[in-house]
């Protein structure tokens, strides 16, 4: 009996000190793949499945660092070897696979391996927007913002996929959506590199088709898009807002104190049209948060915060305003 106690207690040493050998290896790895070391980073993490072959996070991470180096057959061997195993890595095995054969100009293929895996692993915003791109690049735009909508089911808050909306729906010409979009995305990434992206096609679609007649300085032209959509009346209320700028009562104003009055102005229109049977995005995530803020004392916080990347002025408003901030944050996490 003591010796089988000796002999448990010694297995379960070696697999603690075989397992200990294994990590190390993995955040070395790891250490090496943020450098964009991949090549250190994939010796690494062989040294790593030397000691444990059947891991799948060290598989996942091996097969991450193959794809970032360029190596597709490598990303996707490896990947599959995750697939074959119930692990919380499945879902991003999934996607570096299936951007491994979109990199290959296998698009469609990439299309149905995300497909199935959304059928396997159910709805899931990254497997989403992954398959958003891919229908994108096939110019199926309807088909990638319908994902991208099925996925903020999962997550509300990706931020990419906000973005994504912003640019599908300035593409298509749809002034509103695009504008609600853009500003839901840089609520959530204010201050990355994205942000300024997002700020352009902001200014870009808050323009409301608004333009000066060369001929006659004085006179403004706006141009209200035909049909019946939705957004009609809201489209041509922005239009109206772009063309104040030229009053006589706002030339002394400067272009931040138009971006607040203008977007706080927007927020409330879009509250008012709001019906009970409004569904959609639109009217179920956008405009109720927006017009709440409208209707708060945090609206110079909100286009402060918003524009912190792009403005210079807002930026420094943030740092000596921390505690309005830290407010609106905590009023955010309450709506």
């Amino acid at each position: 009996m003591k010796n089988l106690l000796l002999t448990a207690l010694f297995l379960i040493n070696v697999t603690f000190i075989i397992a200990q050998s294994a990590n190390n290896y993995v955040k070395e790895g790891i250490g090496y793949h943020d450098q964009g070391q991949y090549s250190k980073a994939i010796k690494a993490y062989k040294k790593a499945l030397e000691l444990e072959p059947n891991s799948a996070m060290i598989n996942y991470e091996i097969s991450l660092s193959y794809f970032s180096n360029g190596d597709y057959q490598n990303t996707i061997k490896y990947a599959d070897l995750v697939l074959k195993q119930k692990s919380k890595y499945k879902t991003q095995a999934y996607i570096t696979k299936g951007s491994a054969l979109d990199m290959q100009g296998k698009t469609k293929e990439s299309i149905k391996l995300f497909e199935k895996a959304l059928k396997k692993e159910g709805n899931n915003y990254l497997l989403r927007y992954n398959l958003a791109i891919n229908y994108i690049k096939l110019n199926e735009v309807d088909l990638a913002e319908e994902n991208i909508f099925k996925g903020l089911e999962d997550n509300p808050n990706h931020s990419s996929s906000h973005l994504m909306i912003a640019s599908i729906e300035d593409y298509r010409g749809h002034t509103v959506p695009a504008l609600l979009a853009a500003h839901y995305f840089l609520l959530l990434e204010p201050n990355s590199n994205r942000s300024e992206a997002g700020y352009k096609l902001l200014i870009k679609n808050f323009g409301g088709n608004v333009t000066v007649d060369k001929d006659k300085p004085n006179t403004i032209n706006i141009n209200i898009s035909g049909g019946d959509s939705e957004f009609s009346s809201a489209e041509m209320m922005i239009s109206m807002l772009a063309a104040t700028k030229t009053l006589d009562d706002n030339k002394g104003k400067t272009e931040d104190q138009l971006f607040l009055e203008n977007t706080e102005s927007f927020f409330a229109i879009m509250g008012e049209l709001k019906e009970d049977d409004s569904k959609g995005i639109w009217w179920d995530l956008y405009t109720p948060l927006f017009y709440d803020i409208s209707q708060s004392d945090y609206m110079e916080t909100y286009c402060k915060f918003i524009t912190q990347e792009v403005n210079p002025d807002s930026e420094e408003w943030i740092t000596q305003n921390e505690n309005m901030v830290t407010e609106f944050q905590i009023w955010l996490k309450s709506h």
